[in-house]
């Protein structure tokens, strides 16, 4: 599925995270990224066929780039040590909630739903819950849904949000701040044949729970 050796480029970097080694191993780093990219418009051709609302984006518009902002941060390494791509409708700064793809060694994951949202689109996310939580249940309970995805994950508040009765049947699903389902994998994975399939169908099996918090984005944005 991959020619390249995207993790062995990326153990590397995160021993050796300075210019001078990027620099002198660029065509490296180019070679891994042109076959992410070619990954990533694959996947966008396979998701656009569940998944309608992604069907016009380019790989280009999903991929993040491997340079650190380092302006404001105490950590001054240049060089991210993951390639990530984030598939939804306008691409990697969507609001909407998408397909997060993720390699790191030691942390891949395929992950998905919505991160950091607006205190608007939070909001409306909790007033929907609350109000219709049959809808949500009805995602998260399912019991093939559940084998991938055995619970929401995401920053949490200690106590129920303000303005919500704390004793409500089900206070904690209004308690996240991101609304995330992840599913890891392992950087063996990447040279099974069916990779790209398996990848897949487990955002096949995401698409419920993103298209459920994409009708309420929708009325906000």
């Amino acid at each position: 599925m991959f020619s390249s050796d995207i993790p062995g480029f990326l153990e590397e970097l995160k021993k050796n995270n300075s210019r001078e080694w990027f620099q002198a191993n660029k065509k490296w780093y180019e070679q891994c990224r042109a076959d992410f990219e070619l990954f990533i418009t694959l996947l966008i051709s396979e998701i656009g066929k569940f998944d309608r609302s992604i069907g016009s984006l380019k790989a280009s518009d999903c991929l993040f780039r491997i340079y650190r902002d380092i302006r404001f941060s105490p950590d001054k390494t240049p060089y991210k040590t993951n390639f990530g791509a984030y598939i939804a409708r306008g691409g990697r700064k969507s609001e909407f909630a998408g397909y997060y793809f993720h390699i790191e060694p030691g942390n891949c994951m395929l992950a998905g739903g919505i991160y950091m949202p607006s205190k608007e689109i939070l909001k409306a996310i909790r007033e929907e819950i609350f109000h219709n939580p049959e809808d949500i249940l009805a995602i998260i309970h399912n019991k093939e849904f559940r084998k991938v995805f055995p619970a929401i994950t995401g920053e949490q508040l200690k106590t129920a949000p303000q303005g919500y009765p704390k004793d409500w049947e089900y206070i904690d699903l209004l308690k996240f701040k991101d609304y995330n389902l992840v599913r890891p994998f392992m950087v063996s994975d990447m040279k099974k044949k069916n990779f790209l399939e398996f990848v897949t169908e487990t955002y096949r099996m995401m698409n419920p729970f993103n298209e459920y918090l994409n009708g309420i984005i929708l009325q906000v944005v």
